[in-house]
């Protein structure tokens, strides 16, 4: 037995791992949608009888629906796969370390550009369409979670 063998730390279920992989995800999809939904929102009252928050909406979705189906499953397909393979599965290992840094990056990236976008019609309709791409892609992709 090694000393990381001897680790304090509790070991925990793969399924625990996996289920807290799935409320991540659904949490940042959530988040996204109820923030993309305000912007468009405010930019509707900029701009009242505009067409273009609801070709944002529109848009979001279909560009959200396609990153769901070809690159946000493979990711949760990828990621379930790394659980299911490791021998002594920690609490925080639902996510790979590096993907936290990255969620970091995204979640102040998004803050940042929605900072900048109030007061902005366009801005707010480009922001407003990333947001819902990616909420889309996330929540249309997490069947994953549950389908395995």
């Amino acid at each position: 037995m090694t000393v990381m063998d001897q680790s304090p730390r509790p070991v925990v279920s793969g399924n625990s791992l996996k289920v807290l992989a799935a409320v991540v995800w659904y949490i940042g999809g959530m988040a996204l949608l109820l923030k993309g939904g305000s912007l468009l929102v405010e930019a509707a009252a900029l701009k009242p009888g505009g067409y273009w928050p609801w070709m944002a909406a529109g848009g979001g979705l279909l560009i959200g629906g396609l990153k769901a189906k070809f690159l946000f499953a493979r990711s949760c397909r990828k990621n379930l796969d790394r659980i299911s393979a490791l021998d002594m599965p920690r609490l925080w290992q639902f996510y790979r370390p590096g993907f936290f840094l990255a969620l970091a990056i995204m979640i102040l990236t998004g803050a940042m550009l929605s900072r900048m976008a109030h007061g902005n019609y366009l801005f707010l309709i480009g922001v407003a369409t990333l947001d819902l791409a990616i909420a889309t892609a996330l929540l249309g992709s997490g069947y994953i979670f549950w389908k395995r």
